[in-house]
C-alpha cells in the first residue's frame, strides 16, 4: 500500500516536472517570448530599457526666415536680352524660389517655423538668403547664404542643377517641379550644418532673437543685454522671465508672428496662381534651350567643315599653280573651284542654322512675359483696429512694423497687457 502511494507521488512529480520543462521549451526562456495574448508585466520594463537606448535627443528647433530671393537683374536694362534674362519672370521666380525653399526645409522636419518674408528685416533665428544666378528651364544656379540672428555665417555655397534629359518624357514626373532637386539639396546641406551645432548654442540663439526683437522697439531697455562687435551680435545677459518689459515684447512678438504666418497664405496663393504657367514655361524653355543648343552645335560643325573645304580649295589652287604641266594646273584649279563652292555652300548652311538658333533665343526671350509678379494689397487686423497695407510686399511689411511700434509706444503703463 505504501508502495502504491509512493508510486503515485512519483508519477505526479514526474508529470509536473515534464509540464514545467515543456513550458520552458515552448516559452523560449520567459514571458517575453509568449507569441499571443497579453504580455507579462516584466516585459514592459525591458521595452522601456530598449526605448531609452534608441531615444535620440531632439535638438531645439530654430525658426527660419527666407526673404524673397535676389532676382539678380543687370543694372543696365539693355543687358537683359544679352544675358537671356526676362525681368518679369525673374522677379516672379525670386518669390517662387523662396516659397519652394520653405517647402523643402519643412519637409526635413528639422526646423521650427519656416517663413517667407519680403526682406531680411523680419525676426527669426536663422536667415536663408538666396540669389538667382541662372534659370533657363534646363539649368538653375543659386547662391545661398545662411546666417543666424547673431550674424554668424552658417553656409555660403553655390548650388546648381541640370534638368534630366528625359524628365518631361517620364510619366512619373507629371505635375512635378523640374527644379525640386536643387531645393532638396540645399535643405539637406543646412540640416548637416544644424547637426554640428551644440544644444547650448541653439538655445542662446533663441534668447538672442527675443532680445533683438525687443531692441527693435526699445533699444534703451534691451540693448544692454547684447554686445555688437564687427557686425556680430552676442548675448551677454537675458531679462528675468517676470520682467514686465520682456512680457510686453513677447506679447507683441506673438502678434508679429501671427501676421507673418498670415502672409504665408499670400505666398502660397501667389505660387499656386503662377504654378501652371511657370511649369509650362519651364517645359517650353527646356525644349527651346535643347533645340538652340542642337542648332548651334550643328552650325558650328557646318562652319568648321566649310572652312576646311575652303582651305582645301586654296591648297589645291596653290598646288596647281606650282605644277609644271598644264594638266596638273587644270586639275588644281578645278579642285579649288569645287572645294571652294562646297565650302561656301556649307557656310551658307551654317548662317542659316545660326539664324535658327537666334530664332530659338528670341522665342526664349518672349516666354516670361505673361507671368505677373505683382503683390496685391491686403488688410490686416490688430484687435479692434484694421489697417490697409499697400505697395510692394516689402512696403507692406514695413508699414506693419511701423504700426506695431506705434502700438508699443502708445502703451503708457508696462503692466497693462496689449
Amino acid at each position: 500500500m505504501k508502495c502504491m502511494v509512493f508510486m503515485k507521488k512519483t508519477v505526479a512529480s514526474l508529470l509536473v516536472g515534464t509540464f514545467f520543462l515543456t513550458g520552458c521549451a515552448a516559452g523560449g526562456g520567459g514571458a517575453s517570448s509568449i507569441n499571443v495574448g497579453p504580455a507579462m508585466s516584466s516585459s514592459y520594463s525591458k521595452l522601456e530599457k530598449e526605448d531609452k537606448k534608441e531615444t535620440v535627443v531632439q535638438k531645439t528647433k530654430l525658426d527660419i526666415i527666407i526673404p524673397a530671393f535676389d532676382a539678380n537683374l543687370p543694372k543696365d536694362p539693355a543687358d537683359y536680352e544679352k544675358e537671356g534674362i526676362w525681368p518679369e519672370l525673374r522677379r516672379a521666380e525670386a518669390v517662387r524660389f523662396a516659397y519652394k525653399m520653405k517647402l523643402a526645409l519643412e519637409k526635413t522636419a528639422a526646423f521650427g517655423a519656416v517663413r517667407v518674408i519680403p526682406d531680411k528685416n523680419a525676426t527669426g533665428d536663422l536667415y536663408l538668403l538666396g540669389k538667382i544666378d541662372k534659370s533657363n528651364g534646363e539649368e538653375v544656379d543659386l547662391d545661398i547664404e545662411v546666417y543666424d540672428i547673431g550674424g554668424k555665417k552658417w553656409l555660403d555655397k553655390s548650388f546648381d542643377y541640370t534638368v534630366e534629359a528625359d524628365f518631361y518624357s517620364n510619366i512619373r514626373n507629371k505635375d512635378k517641379d523640374a527644379y525640386a532637386p536643387i531645393f532638396a539639396k540645399i535643405a539637406k546641406k543646412l540640416v548637416e550644418k544644424l547637426d554640428h551645432q551644440k544644444e547650448k548654442t541653439l538655445t542662446q540663439l533663441q534668447a538672442l532673437t527675443e532680445v533683438r526683437f525687443g531692441a527693435n522697439f526699445s533699444e534703451e531697455n534691451f540693448g544692454k543685454y547684447m554686445a555688437v562687435k564687427k557686425g556680430k551680435v552676442s548675448l551677454v545677459a537675458y531679462p528675468a522671465e517676470d520682467d514686465l518689459m520682456l512680457q510686453r515684447i513677447k506679447s507683441i512678438r506673438v502678434r508679429d508672428q501671427m501676421f507673418v504666418d498670415r502672409m504665408q497664405s499670400h505666398y502660397e496663393q501667389f505660387n499656386q496662381q503662377m504654378d501652371e504657367s511657370y511649369k509650362i514655361w519651364q517645359k517650353q524653355s527646356f525644349e527651346e534651350v535643347q533645340a538652340e543648343s542642337k542648332a548651334s552645335n550643328e552650325a558650328i560643325g557646318k562652319a568648321f567643315a566649310g572652312i576646311g573645304l575652303i582651305a582645301l580649295g586654296v591648297l589645291s589652287a596653290v598646288a596647281g599653280s606650282n605644277s609644271n604641266n598644264v594638266g596638273g594646273y587644270a586639275t588644281g584649279t578645278t579642285g579649288a573651284i569645287v572645294a571652294g563652292q562646297a565650302g561656301v555652300a556649307l557656310l551658307g548652311e551654317s548662317a542659316k542654322m545660326n539664324k535658327e538658333a537666334q530664332f530659338h533665343h528670341e522665342a526664349l526671350s518672349e516666354l516670361g512675359a505673361s507671368v505677373d509678379a505683382e503683390m496685391a494689397p491686403q488688410v490686416v487686423e490688430f484687435e479692434a483696429t484694421s489697417k490697409s497695407l499697400t505697395g510692394s510686399a516689402t512696403e507692406q511689411f514695413s508699414q506693419w512694423r511701423t504700426f506695431l511700434k506705434q502700438m508699443y509706444e502708445q502703451e503708457a503703463t508696462p503692466d497693462v497687457q496689449l
